[in-house]
């Protein structure tokens, strides 16, 4: 098909962090401000490795997946950013463009104005203006309620009313009750059905991680924009010390300690399993460390962009770690007591029907999806690492997996890696070009997006479960 992966530069403000703010106004240093790293598809991935992704004659697509790559196009034969940039790995923007249109195009339970509406209700919460303008263009398009489109107030009361659960769901989700879900399907004229209720919390949980994708890969609006999206700082506005660091610590001993570490990881797997009791100590470990683990780059008030605060009621509500410091905290959720695979996949499947088989798919094909190679490194099983960056997200969020060995995080996500994984997960907004840049130097922008996509898509099934788990309990 003939569509091209080329774009105009876009024209927008950005969000500066308080080290660039820093910058600015010490009068003593030299330093300028820095600039954008690109005006193409991404402001931290070169335009040129991506328009040749989609160059490459390998690139194939099944026909129904064509045919949706051509409805994206806009009227100049371009292909959004966002798709651009997922188009790094063909085989998963085939899934994710299946159970995308799936949910917002094919027949379901909700009516098409109202699943653009709660697209734009959960990038809100992340002040996402690339999601936010995408669907209320979509809004426009339908041509109808356009009032809406005023503010969340303007809305009618049966959205109003899903504002609780979808900012629950966006930062705290391990908060979500049964009584949520009774409030929202009690009888009455604004009242929610089972299926309606699941095609919602499908679609919250879908554009709440969506919206870590864009900001982790530093998507660039297709338009100009009126309000800024993320810092882009370059690296060089480290300090000596950090740059020094860098300079010391070569890609190639960078790399070759990672693949080491997988090494003596598997080694020790073979000669000793670890007992239930060091399972459980060891997960409450890296849980209460990943309380340690945050960036200083912005400070903790975020101010939302006027146009689309409009869209968020309570602002003020955020991210909180799961496990805090001197408080009582939520019980763990185990996943062997409630699973996608065992009970969330089977629920949504019978009051949504379908959905689950496309959002299995979409969660397998990130999960499995691999090219045997690290960086330079040919012919390398990344199960490993594929399962760490997997299960440490879901870690923040409060779910333990008795078969995994938490340990494994420790010895193979750094440091950088986990800042950026925590900003990326739970407060997608703040993310920095300085923090993409700051983990896996040598290794490829396109593994860089795969990282992306395993956050996203293990945030969403995170929230799912929880949503999922709550609605199960109110129906037995």
């Amino acid at each position: 098909m003939s569509v091209s992966a080329d774009a105009h530069a876009s024209s927008s403000t950005y969000r500066i962090c308080s080290l660039c703010q820093k910058m600015i106004f010490d009068k003593e240093t030299s330093r300028s401000m820095p600039r954008p790293y690109s005006t193409g598809p991404s402001s931290f991935i070169p335009e040129e490795e991506i328009v040749e992704a989609w160059s490459l004659e390998t690139w194939a697509v099944d026909p129904q997946t064509e045919l949706l790559l051509a409805e994206l196009c806009s009227p100049a034969g371009r292909l959004d950013h966002l798709t651009q940039v997922m188009g790094l790995h063909p085989h998963y923007l085939q899934a994710f463009l299946r159970c995308q249109f799936y949910l917002l195009r094919r027949d379901g339970p909700l009516p098409l104005h109202y699943r653009h509406y709660i697209a734009i209700m959960a990038a809100a919460r992340h002040q996402c203006w690339f999601l936010v303008l995408l669907h209320v263009q979509e809004f426009y398009r339908i041509g109808v309620c356009l009032e809406w489109l005023k503010g969340l107030q303007y809305a009618n009361e049966k959205l109003r009313n899903l504002n609780d659960l979808n900012k629950i769901l966006a930062h705290r989700p391990w908060l979500i009750t049964k009584e949520h879900i009774e409030g929202l399907l009690k009888t009455g004229e604004n009242s929610w059905s089972l299926a309606e209720l699941v095609h919602a919390v499908v679609l919250l949980a879908h554009f709440h991680a969506l919206v870590s994708f864009i900001f982790g890969s530093g998507i660039n609006p297709d338009s100009q924009a009126p309000d800024s999206t993320y810092c882009t700082c370059e690296l060089t506005s480290r300090s000596q010390s950090e740059e020094d660091a860098l300079l010391s610590k070569s890609p190639e001993s960078e790399l070759e300690s990672l693949l080491e570490r997988m090494r003596k990881l598997r080694e020790e797997r073979e000669e000793e399993e670890a007992t239930e009791e060091e399972m459980v100590i060891r997960f409450e470990k890296e849980k209460k460390e990943s309380l340690l683990v945050r960036s200083a780059d912005f400070d903790d008030q975020m101010i939302s962009p006027s146009r689309v605060s409009r869209f968020v009621e309570d602002a003020a509500f955020g991210y909180q770690d799961f496990a805090r410091r001197g408080e009582d905290n939520p019980p763990t959720f185990r996943a062997q007591d409630y699973s996608w695979e065992d009970h969330g996949f089977s629920l949504v499947n019978r009051l949504y029907s379908d959905i689950g088989l496309l959002l299995d798919e979409k969660f397998r094909t990130a999960c499995d999806l691999t090219y045997y190679n690290m960086a330079s490194r040919e012919g390398v099983d990344t199960s490993m690492l594929r399962r760490a960056l997997f299960n440490y997200v879901h870690c923040m969020y409060g779910i333990r997996y008795d078969d995994y060995d938490y340990g494994e995080v420790n010895q193979l996500l750094e440091r950088n890696l986990k800042v950026y994984i925590k900003t990326v997960t739970c407060y997608p907004e703040r993310t920095t070009r300085r923090m993409y840049d700051s983990y896996w130097h040598q290794f490829r922008h396109s593994e860089k997006v795969h990282v992306n996509l395993l956050l996203m898509e293990a945030r969403m099934q995170a929230e799912l479960l929880y949503a999922l788990r709550a609605i199960t309990q109110y129906m037995t």
